[in-house]
């Protein structure tokens, strides 16, 4: 462990983005999530501050503080249907206040990381329309529907010019597009789309934001479940395109954290290897210490950015006491106690440990 840590360390100082001209703040982001990999493992939530279960959008309010009197260090964003001109995303949150948020996230010194769940340019249902196996060539170059993505991805780069801090710099962010990849439930999963149509979407999307002078984002590669190396890889972009390697893994029964052991192994040995950032982009499970004891027994032996809950859907009349996606509300007691083992050991890093 001592030897892998120096290691780190080294790669630490030397450790660069994956975009040449990467922003001071971006460079010095990623030397942050590199520096804090040493230190421990951070904890996220999915629209943590935009919502709970019980409320919708109120001031400084979180779930997770609530909790614990702290926020996550990780806040993430949804932009879907952003694509579509509309004023609020697919979870029904408002753009705008998701932009105000993202910057006072940022004032308070936490890291910011946003998905995207476009829809299906080709039969204009949600991203989870998996009737066609054409849409990824579609919006290719020389596909049908190029044009429209092509403005799609100007309203995004739009978007994110518009994250800016108060002196109109802006934010660095960690970007999670085309994610779970592995699977086939997203329009560009594994069997709707060729290993090279896959790379090719990774790569023009990229280059895409670059040219609209968005140097400021960290590119976070992603999969769901995945067993080997091999699997994970496949569809991988290329070094120069991706600063942090991340796996979503839900707990779907006994076998769960064997798998989670195995392939959070291999995906931060690559990136430590590749001198990129590694994360567990996305996860959830219930049971008796199932964060302080199971999961936390994993993270501990990798260099692991974040970990992430997904979020906790509003529903006001029918509190969920456990749930295998969000993180905890504090309305179950035994799940209150886990949750708070985790959040006090000092592996675990939440806002206040990141100042």
């Amino acid at each position: 462990m001592i030897i892998w840590a120096m290691a780190i360390h080294a790669q630490s100082k030397v450790g660069l983005p994956a975009d040449p001209q990467a922003t001071p703040e971006a460079r010095k982001l990623f030397a942050r999530l590199m520096e804090l990999q040493q230190k421990g493992v951070m904890y996220g939530h999915q629209d943590d501050l935009m919502y709970g279960f019980t409320w919708w959008y109120e001031k400084d309010r979180s779930d997770i503080k609530d909790l614990t009197g702290d926020y996550p260090a990780v806040a993430g964003f949804e932009l879907g249907h952003l694509e579509l001109g509309h004023e609020r995303s697919l979870d029904s949150v408002s753009f705008s206040q998701i932009r105000d948020q993202v910057r006072i996230f940022h004032q308070r010194n936490g890291i910011i990381t946003i998905s995207w769940h476009l829809d299906n340019p080709l039969t204009g249902k949600s991203a989870w329309d998996v009737s066609s196996r054409e849409v990824v060539t579609s919006i290719l170059p020389k596909g049908a529907n190029h044009a429209k993505f092509n403005s799609w991805l100007n309203l995004l780069a739009d978007y994110f010019l518009t994250l800016t801090d108060d002196q109109g710099t802006l934010i660095p962010f960690i970007f999670r597009p085309w994610h779970e990849h592995s699977g086939s439930f997203f329009w560009w999963g594994k069997t709707l789309c060729t290993k090279e149509e896959y790379i090719q979407l990774w790569q023009y999307t990229v280059n895409y934001m670059r040219t609209k002078g968005l140097h400021n984002i960290l590119y976070a590669y992603n999969t769901d479940r995945v067993l080997t190396l091999d699997e994970y890889l496949e569809g991988y972009p290329g070094d120069e395109y991706i600063d942090m390697l991340s796996l979503d893994m839900y707990d779907r029964g006994s076998a769960y954290f064997g798998e989670l052991d195995n392939a959070l192994g291999f995906v931060s040995k690559t990136a430590q290897s590749k001198n990129k950032l590694s994360a567990l982009s996305e996860c959830g499970g219930i049971g008796p210490n199932w964060f302080s004891e199971s999961l936390l027994n994993v993270l501990k032996k990798y260099p692991v950015s974040y970990v992430l809950n997904w979020r906790n859907t509003y529903n006001p009349r029918a509190v969920p006491e456990d749930s295998p996606y969000a993180a905890p509300s504090g309305k179950n007691a035994q799940f209150k106690a886990d949750f708070m083992k985790f959040y006090h050991d000092p592996h675990t890093l939440f806002l206040k440990d990141i100042q």
